[in-house]
């Protein structure tokens, strides 16, 4: 991969630069759309907003979309000419048999075993783990240090918080919401909060 677009000009922008960077990507333009008010981010160009980068994906050899909210991120991939393939931290440790969507990205610290199915455009975020035959859909977000054990399903969408634990084989639904430090022993069901230790459904 020698050119890459990035759609997203944030700190998760700079992550996934970084990443990229360690992967071996050539070069990097950002597209925001601050743009033309923010010019830069860090070393990076910021050239155009998210209807240039539409515009201009073609032009890339990868183009991937840096943006935390799974509906927007699924929003512009769909519209880009050319996703990248997953890009992966060298510093992330895959195992044999692993699947990684396009557009998905692997932070450095991830860990993920044997068997994993990852879908198009999730983030496997700093030192998350996620153990082997477990299946993530589409614009799934596993955050840092969240351990997700062997056999569980998570459904498109679903964010799992910061630190969270999953025990084996729990199903979890389409956009479902799994707090921060959670400890998830049951199903969570599609578009479901779950918060606590052990967790549980929230009442808002």
């Amino acid at each position: 991969m020698k050119r890459l677009a990035i759609i997203g000009a944030s700190g998760h922008g700079k992550v996934v630069a970084d990443v990229a960077i360690a992967a071996g990507v050539g070069s990097i333009s950002f597209y925001d759309d601050k743009a033309p008010d923010i010019k830069r981010l860090g070393q990076f160009k910021v050239v155009g907003n998210t209807g240039d980068a539409i515009q201009d994906s073609g032009l890339y050899d990868s183009v991937i979309v840096a943006i935390g909210n799974a509906q927007t991120r699924e929003k512009i991939q769909k519209q880009l000419v050319k996703v990248s393939s997953a890009i992966v931290h060298p510093a992330s440790v895959i195992g044999s048999d692993v699947h990684l969507g396009e557009g998905t990205v692997v932070m450095p610290g991830a860990i993920i075993n044997a068997g994993v199915q990852i879908g198009s455009g999730a983030i496997i975020n700093s030192g998350a783990v996620i153990e082997h035959d477990c299946c993530l859909g589409d614009f799934v977000h596993v955050c840092p240090n969240a351990s997700i054990a062997g056999g569980v399903t998570i459904g498109s969408h679903s964010w799992i918080g910061i630190g969270a634990s999953v025990i084996q084989s729990v199903l979890i639904g389409e956009y479902a919401t799994v707090g921060a430090g959670a400890v998830v022993i049951h199903k969570v069901a599609d578009n479901q909060t779950v918060i606590g230790i052990p967790a549980k459904p929230t009442n808002k």
